[in-house]
């Protein structure tokens, strides 16, 4: 016997088990024609409470969707007496063009509002109400002559501004009556604005129609009205689907031709030197660059076209080789750091703020000022090349921070111009510079006020990510992998493969770890490696390896909270990619377990390994600092690059049982690896480098402002380190600042190497951290985790940053000596 549940649609078997474990993992009680409730009990009292709150819902909407159609109304009687006149504002034919069916759709759904109104009032589970839906999905064929002429209707409007005055004030000051609650005030629309309104209502009337059909019980007279009216409506919606939808609004570029909105995106333009903040449009026809203008006075948003391409103009090569290609300026990592810290500051602020329960303008403020640095933060991070060149004329170039994107916009872009066409008036640019506000599917730069409150603030922790394999090449070629993931808004490239030579189905099986910050995105490429450079294609001013595809999952919290490794594929451009991923929290992450075995040296104190060793600076610290100025010098990203897991795990075994072999597969290692060998050593010290009771004392010094009681403040506590792990640090600290001095091949600036290492070098064992061992408000303990790492980075960097640490002469001399190697 078919029955009806309140969460799902249609109609279930009894005691069907997918609709039983919606419900209380499938403890329910079943009742011929009756609803299943969180108690298990039939109660269809609450059905058609239910039911009842659902038409007051559609009633209150139909309210404001009359008040946007009386406002459509309201000066078309003066116009029309006007136009009798020997001084028209419109003709008579321009009034019933873009005024086309507006009385007959009021008409409409005043009758419909006017009977469904009483019901509501007088109500009672009997009541019935299909026939006023049925009704009214049977002159739905109104609708069907407002959509035609839609288009015609808009253009004619547009032009009509243009050419008088008078209209264009009369279009843009559009008064709707509010709520009945509040009688006496209106709301200003544009005309524009009110004429989508029937649009967008019609492409919404089936969702109406489900949402009271699953509250309306099989059994209630009711219910085949309905059924028929959600027929009626879906015919119909099929019936102008491609002619109309709220995203893909089309333009007429020519009889039979539309235009459509493809993708939508906010990008980094650079003019002339500057970053500017831009809204880019890819229609099927051209590519349009636009500005998003100030509001002023309540104005709704409006953008400003800069420049367009045709895209049977649009070329991403030099069009003139001479063409000087434009520097990028780049922003230097320590101002954005500086800015991620104040970021990190006012989100702190904010949470306390909301805990003490403070007054709500103070959050507004502070929200207001969080906007402005994320904005900012935004504007400057990308320093990726895109050109687009137009070849009848000039050449932009974008910023962005993302390969992914990069490679995105090229590709949508090429597929298109295999079939577009172009025309456009000066007049046609401006209705679709204007019905961009309508268009655009981005509607927000990624800040955190434009979030939800309850939506994810993303993972903090790392991932581990192994990528084991592809398939799906068609012809043998030099291939390798790059990850990338989001922080702060913006994509990081933060792994990157060997490459497998020759061959359709490379096996890399390759682990990864990778800091996560915020991150809610996983992105994955897969390159062809031209070692032949007469084969690359001269793109954005800079030869590139090729794209063979590209993919990207979501990274779930709730999927990778257990801590087990999950096995993936991801499908790109008919290549497969195999992956594992893992993820570990900051609060496990961070932990510094000491090793049980103390004859080891990887979680042995330093101290005690370099008394066994007789030496100053502990062995594994020398080889590895030998090899790396050996062949990694000029390697880019040393150190910022993960190396492969398994070969950093052969090293950290061979080390710790003295395998006299290790220099020998050192020599025969990928050196991403040897450099993350070091770090891990760094990393599983059981108290770091900088020890747990300086640690503290090391981040009031760095926050000094005076400079000279900073610098006597931190290098007298460098110099009450033990004597182990200041001479260890000194040590490293010089091959740090000659890794930096090859800065402009291997890109490590000395804040790069800061960001990597001072964490590793500062980090307190676990009983001395700020971070909670139970975060049960995850957003804290991220911004105050974050602001704690800042300050390490800061500590490191100012170290790396003086050319020489004059200690007392006793103390540098016993260095001096100590460091031999």
């Amino acid at each position: 016997q078919a029955v009806v549940c309140l969460c799902t649609l249609g109609e279930v078997q009894r005691n069907d088990p997918l609709c039983s474990q919606k419900h209380l993992g499938g403890e329910l009680l079943w009742k011929e024609g009756g609803h299943c409730t969180e108690q298990g009990e039939p109660d269809l009292e609450k059905g058609l409470e239910m039911r009842k709150w659902v038409l007051s819902g559609i009633l209150a909407s139909e309210e404001t969707y009359l008040s946007h159609l009386e406002a459509l109304l309201l000066p078309m009687k003066p116009l029309k007496a006007a136009a009798t006149t020997s001084q028209p504002v419109l003709t008579s034919q321009q009034i019933e063009t873009i005024f086309f069916k507006v009385p007959e759709l009021y008409e409409i759904h005043k009758e419909f509002y006017d009977g469904l109104f009483p019901r509501v009032q007088q109500w009672s589970h009997q009541q019935r109400v299909g026939d006023l839906f049925q009704k009214l999905a049977s002159q739905l064929g109104v609708y069907r002559a407002f959509v035609d002429n839609y288009e015609v209707a808009m253009e004619t409007a547009e032009k009509c501004c243009q050419a008088n005055a008078q209209f264009a004030e009369i279009s843009e000051n559009l008064k709707a009556r509010s709520t009945k609650e509040s009688k006496d005030q209106t709301t200003k629309n544009s005309l524009e604005t009110l004429l989508y309104k029937p649009v967008d209502r019609v492409t919404r009337s089936t969702l109406v129609l489900h949402d009271l059909l699953k509250h309306t019980p099989v059994s209630h007279p009711d219910h085949p009205l309905l059924q028929d009216a959600l027929r009626i409506s879906q015919n119909f919606l099929s019936s102008i689907n491609e002619e109309i939808t709220p995203r893909r609004q089309s333009m007429t570029v020519k009889k039979g031709e539309h235009r459509q909105l493809l993708k939508d995106s906010f990008m980094v333009e650079l003019v002339e030197g500057a970053r500017k903040l831009r809204h880019v449009f890819l229609f099927t026809d051209l590519f349009l660059c636009a500005k998003l203008k100030k509001q002023i006075g309540g104005k709704s948003q409006q953008y400003d076209c800069k420049w367009y391409i045709p895209l049977t103009d649009l070329s991403f090569q030099m069009v003139d080789e001479s063409e000087a290609v434009p520097n990028i300026p780049l922003v230097p990592d320590e101002e954005l750091d500086a800015m991620k810290i104040k970021i990190s500051q006012i989100k702190n602020d904010i949470q306390r703020e909301k805990r003490a329960n403070k007054g709500s303008k103070v959050i507004e403020r502070l929200k207001k000022k969080l906007s402005e640095q994320e904005s900012l933060l935004l504007l400057m991070s990308p320093n990726m090349a895109f050109r687009v060149h137009n070849r009848n004329g000039k050449s932009y170039t974008f910023l962005i921070s993302s390969d992914y994107e990069r490679a995105e916009w090229r590709e949508n872009i090429r597929e298109q111009q295999k079939k577009c066409d172009f025309s456009l008036t000066s007049v046609e640019l401006q209705m679709l510079t204007n019905s961009c506000v309508k268009l655009q599917t981005v509607h927000n730069i990624p800040l955190t006020i434009n979030k939800e409150d309850d939506e994810s603030p993303g993972l903090y922790g790392f991932l581990n990510v192994i990528v084991h394999s592809a398939t799906g090449f068609k012809q043998s070629s030099n291939l390798y992998c790059t990850l990338e993931v989001d922080s702060f808004g913006y994509f990081v490239n933060k792994a990157k493969t060997r490459v497998y030579r020759d061959t359709t189905e490379p096996n890399w099986n390759e682990e990864f770890e990778i800091e996560l910050e915020g991150s809610q995105t996983l992105r994955i490429l897969c390159y062809e490696k031209c070692y032949n450079k007469t084969k690359l294609t001269k793109e954005d001013g800079e030869s590139t390896d090729r794209i063979m595809g590209k993919g990207q999952i979501q990274l779930d919290p709730q999927a990778l909270q257990d801590k087990d490794w999950q096995r993936t594929v991801i499908s790109m451009n008919g290549v497969e990619v195999k992956l594992s991923v893992k993820f570990t929290s900051r609060e496990f992450s961070l932990k510094r377990m000491p090793s049980r075995k103390q004859t080891g040296v990887f979680g042995v104190k330093i101290a005690v390994v370099t008394k066994r060793e007789r030496s100053k600076v502990p062995y594994i610290v020398r080889q590895c600092v030998e090899e790396i100025e050996r062949r990694g010098m000029e390697e880019v990203g040393i150190y910022r690059v993960s190396g492969v897991a398994t070969d950093i795990q052969a090293l950290k075994a061979a080390f710790d049982v003295n395998n006299k072999d290790v220099s020998v597969m050192m020599s025969e290692m990928d050196v991403n690896a040897i450099a993350g060998t070091l770090k891990l050593y760094f990393r599983e010290l059981p108290e770091p480098l900088f020890t747990d009771e300086l640690y503290p004392n090391f981040a009031e010094g760095i926050a000094l402002s005076d400079p000279v009681a900073k610098e006597s403040c931190m290098l007298n506590l460098l110099l009450s380190l033990p004597e182990p792990n200041l001479v260890t640090f000194l040590f490293l600290l010089d091959h740090l600042k000659r890794v930096a001095e090859r800065e402009s091949v291997n890109k490590m600036s000395l804040h790069n190497l800061a960001t990597v290492f001072g964490p590793t070098l500062l980090r307190p064992s676990e009983k001395d951290s700020k971070i909670p061992a139970n975060p049960t408000q995850p957003i804290t303990m991220t911004d105050s985790w974050s602001l704690e790492v800042m300050s390490q980075v800061q500590v490191l960097l100012y170290f790396l940053q003086l050319e020489t640490i004059p200690t007392p002469d006793s103390k540098r001399q016993s260095i001096l000596f100590s460091t031999e190697v």
